[in-house]
């Protein structure tokens, strides 16, 4: 593999290349790497590659003439990297696409960014190696290019050592162990010494399974499981995740269309589409309020046909998706009864169809590692402001494609459990 760095800061990849594996890669013409520098293509007194943008604000902005010389100058440059924020997110799916490559060639920007007009006149693929913020792209290349070179043919030294490694089989990697057998009181696993080697892969395989879970649960979704891994899976991710989160459906304080408080009346379609949504992702709990003493007396009869009645013969799956629903009064007597339930205080946390909610599902997920969740649902036109002030934060947006913001309560609960709980972020 040929790879051609785009930098202000050659140096800056000295160490790195000629250590471990790498060095030892460059050393046998395995891997090839070469640096422009933009600098060198400069032709003013001060080797200027940067100035001030247009329209003002902060920073400077490589300037498009040096880079545009420094990419032109490379012979065959091979697919063009640009190192950004909004790029493709840098995966072992996409080290292994550049494995492949004979040529490739890495952009570094600094400063600002570079003139945007290079991405037009280049075929330049922006790639990410985080949501995060770096000085330049010098070191997202060398996370690129490490995690690419590596599954090059003869780098590893060991073939099937690459593939057994964290993310090759889409899970994380199972724990491993060296000698002593014994060491400070803590043994290794009795099945890694007992030879047989069919089981010490299938440990390994469900302990790999265990620590994606645990640890990356976001990863599950490609990888292909037995109907045995699956229910396992179910079983970890169930108690850890879904029993933890409850929904409460506040139908006061609520506001109508004109942004008036008031009671929003309570729904059978309601009940029956949220308790399943509730017993699909495996839920602490679903909560309609309403201070309303005849709405919660129907409320009760319905469930109550469902769950215990006619309609529990009926429709047995039915019964069980009602079976987790409750009716209480306020939305304190929801918070109440998941304390009860759980032993903890809930984290509060607000839904809304206006903008300026600030937090993210993955945030509500990282919450629930730690506590219940109660997230609050409005009837009518959405929570009220009393409400919002009471809860820890307001979870961001369901946004849609156009302009129409109008879903149904129902289908938001059902778009919300899938985002937080389900197979993709």
């Amino acid at each position: 593999m040929n790879v051609h760095i785009v930098t202000l800061f050659p140096e800056f990849f000295d160490t790195p290349l000629r250590s471990g594996l790498m060095g030892r890669a460059l050393d046998s013409g395995l891997l090839r790497v070469d640096m422009v520098n933009p600098r060198d293509f400069t032709y003013d007194n001060h080797r200027s590659v940067d100035d001030r943008p247009y329209g003002g604000g902060p920073g400077m902005v490589m300037l498009a003439a040096p880079m545009s010389e420094a990419l032109r100058s490379i012979e065959r440059p091979g697919k063009m990297l640009l190192l950004s924020p909004k790029g493709r997110p840098l995966d072992q799916e996409l080290a292994k696409e550049l494995s492949a490559s004979q040529d490739l060639t890495l952009v570094c920007g600094r400063y600002e960014g570079m003139d945007a007009r290079l991405e037009r006149i280049f075929p330049l693929e922006p790639v990410s190696v985080g949501d995060y913020v770096l000085n330049g792209g010098e070191t997202g290349a060398l996370c690129l290019l490490e995690a690419s070179a590596r599954l090059i043919p003869g780098f590893m030294g060991h073939g099937a050592s690459a593939e057994d490694e964290s993310f090759s089989q889409g899970l994380l990697e199972h724990p491993h162990y060296t000698r002593p057998e014994e060491f400070e009181g803590l043994r290794v696993p009795d099945i890694l010494l007992s030879g047989d080697h069919g089981r010490i892969e299938a440990w390994r395989r469900e302990a790999s399974l265990r620590e994606t879970v645990l640890r990356r649960p976001d990863l599950l979704p490609g990888v292909s499981l037995t109907e045995g891994e699956s229910r396992m899976v179910g079983g970890l991710l169930g108690p850890r995740l879904g029993r933890g989160l409850y929904i409460v459906l506040l139908h006061y304080p609520v506001v109508d269309k004109l942004g008036e408080v008031r009671t929003m009346s309570l729904t059978n379609l309601d009940l029956h589409d949220i308790g399943r949504v509730s017993r699909t992702y495996g839920l602490g709990g679903f909560f309609a309020a309403t201070p309303l003493e005849d709405q919660r007396e129907l409320a009760e009869r319905l469930l109550s046909h469902w769950t215990v009645g006619p309609g529990a013969k009926a429709n047995p799956d039915r019964a069980e998706a009602l079976s987790r629903v409750s009716v209480v009064k306020d939305l304190d007597g929801a918070i109440r009864r998941i304390q009860e339930r759980s032993g903890q205080r809930p984290w509060i946390v607000a839904t809304s169809a206006r903008p300026g909610g600030g937090l993210t599902v993955r945030q509500v997920r990282r919450m629930l590692k730690d506590q219940p969740v109660c997230l609050i649902l409005g009837t009518g036109r959405g929570l009220a402001p009393q409400v919002i002030r009471q809860a820890h934060g307001t979870l961001a947006p369901i946004r849609g494609l156009e302009g129409y913001n109008h879903l149904s309560v129902r289908s938001a609960a059902s778009i919300l459990m899938d985002r937080i709980l389900g197979d993709t972020d």
